[in-house]
């Protein structure tokens, strides 16, 4: 790499990270796909604007960049796995992971076979590529204060773990081409390079990890901060340990991921937070990097046969998942909605991506097409929810919403006027903000004056607990005010806010 594009690239970083940090509020008020923004960026930088730069698919950069987020989407992916959900919604789950993932895949596969004269394990690698979600443009869905919890539960439980069916299909199937020069390994040695070293590779890495943050933890202490940075280091452990022994790494980052997880152990919410924050970041720069040139590529492949498997591809999911969900209670809108919802994006071309890594002979093709059916996905599934869903708004409890009912909350405002006395205790409560005791709250509500207790616990905490306060409200963090404002507390009440 010369100087030249080094500083461009590091200079790309920087434009990533502060566009997505000035555009985030924006975007999310907007349902705007942030994807289509940087798409739009890695065009302008490109060849096809200023020429700055020119990600190539043999680009060291973009494949460096590519192998690193997909090892941190595959373990915050995992990590993010909510396993008392699971165990609530044990059918929803394995119909979502299972039959309806493993169809999509097999009808995808089916139909690049026939409409696109692809050999089996080349149909195999771009039908399991293609069957992964998006988890940056399915993050915006699953975050709206306006959809269904039955459904955000389906895209989350889907979003976290199709990849770890879909990963080692992917792999084998590189693996035993026919045309790949190191697909001369027989079945049993590639299922344990694949099934087990990596994914055990994973799983020692996760169990030292956590034994070591905990018990420095308790002797020492951690910062909170470095706590954070943690979660980089043992996603990045784990595949390079994989490696080293002839193992799957990816599927190393995930079992990692799932092990933490599966420990239950007591984790700053920093932990899983920074980490998902990393991995979108680096989502989002690799696909400026892929919208320099390569995204555009798929343009080129267009055809009348290319145009019938991209059809194909968008009828895959909902003909496997309607199906599957209908052993489910969920009402019909609710599975329309899952059955539509699967963005092809950053993840799918990220698998496609180990395929052209790995020098499979055709890989060059499969990559094309993906590109097509990621640009119209990004379209169709990025700005749909514009015109399916109304304006962000005030919506019952949840994991990113307010409390359902404005007028329990305000009871006890209500109750009294605003120049109610307190006493001597609950003046000091009142000019003290660091601490208020639940003695005091109770005292407040029995001399009514004007509070409202706010919920302030992190998304994954709230969605983990049953046990919520009674009257308390939950607000949106980029919204806070105006949800506040729209549950009618008054402005003279105070807010206790906590976080357990």
């Amino acid at each position: 790499m010369t100087e030249a594009q080094f500083l461009a690239t590091l200079a790309l970083v920087g434009a990533v990270i502060v566009v997505s940090a000035l555009l985030s509020g924006f975007i999310d008020r907007s349902r705007l796909p942030h994807v289509a923004v940087f798409l739009v960026l890695g065009a302008m930088i490109g060849p096809a604007g200023l020429n700055l730069l020119d990600a190539t698919s043999d680009s060291q950069v973009l494949r460096t960049v590519s192998t690193l987020s997909l090892v941190l989407v595959l373990f915050t992916d995992a990590l993010s796995i909510n396993f008392s959900e699971i165990r609530r919604n044990a059918l929803l789950s394995f119909l979502m992971v299972g039959p309806g993932t493993l169809f999509s895949a097999v009808l995808m596969a089916i139909a690049a076979w026939g409409l696109l004269g692809l050999s089996p394990a080349l149909a195999a690698m771009l039908g399991a590529a293609l069957a992964s979600t998006d988890p940056v443009l399915l993050r915006a869905i699953v975050r709206g204060p306006d959809i269904d919890p039955a459904v955000k539960q389906a895209l989350r439980i889907e979003g976290g773990m199709n990849d770890a069916v879909l990963l080692p299909i992917l792999l084998i199937a590189v693996s035993l081409s026919p045309s790949f020069s190191g697909g001369h390994s027989n079945a049993g040695h590639v299922a344990i390079n694949v099934l087990l070293l990596g994914p055990a590779a994973g799983v020692v890495v996760g169990l030292v990890s956590v034994a070591a943050l905990d018990l420095i933890r308790k002797r020492i202490g951690v910062r909170r901060d470095y706590e954070s940075l943690y979660s980089l280091g043992v996603a990045f452990l784990a595949f390079a340990s994989a490696e080293a022994v002839h193992g799957s790494g990816f599927l190393a980052a995930f079992a990692a991921g799932l092990t933490v997880s599966a420990l239950d152990v007591e984790l700053c919410d920093c932990f899983l937070e920074y980490g998902q924050t990393t991995a979108e970041m680096a989502l989002l720069f690799t696909f400026v990097l892929f919208g320099t040139s390569i995204i555009w590529s798929g343009l080129k492949v267009a055809s009348l046969p290319v145009f019938l498997f991209v059809i194909a591809v968008f009828l895959a999911r909902p003909l496997a998942f309607l199906p599957a969900l209908s052993f489910t209670k969920l009402k019909w809108r609710d599975k329309l909605l899952i059955s539509w919802f699967g963005p092809r994006g950053l993840s799918s071309l990220l698998l496609v991506m180990l395929v052209v890594v790995a020098d499979v002979p055709g890989a060059q093709y499969l990559l094309q097409v993906c590109c097509l059916v990621v640009l119209i996905s990004v379209v169709l599934h990025g700005f749909s929810p514009i015109l399916i869903f109304r304006k962000p708004g005030v919506k019952p409890a949840g994991g990113s919403g307010v409390a359902e009912s404005p007028a329990k909350v305000t009871e006890s405002a209500a109750a009294a006027p605003a120049s109610s006395t307190p006493t001597s205790s609950m003046q000091q409560a009142l000019t003290s903000p660091e601490y208020v005791s639940m003695e005091d709250v109770k005292n407040w509500r029995a001399k009514g004056v004007p509070f409202a207790l706010l919920d302030s616990r992190s998304i994954r905490t709230f969605d983990d607990s049953d046990l919520t306060a009674e009257g308390a409200v939950r607000a949106h963090p980029d919204h806070a005010v105006k949800d506040i404002e729209k549950l009618g507390i008054p402005k003279e009440a105070t807010l206790v806010v906590f976080c357990a």
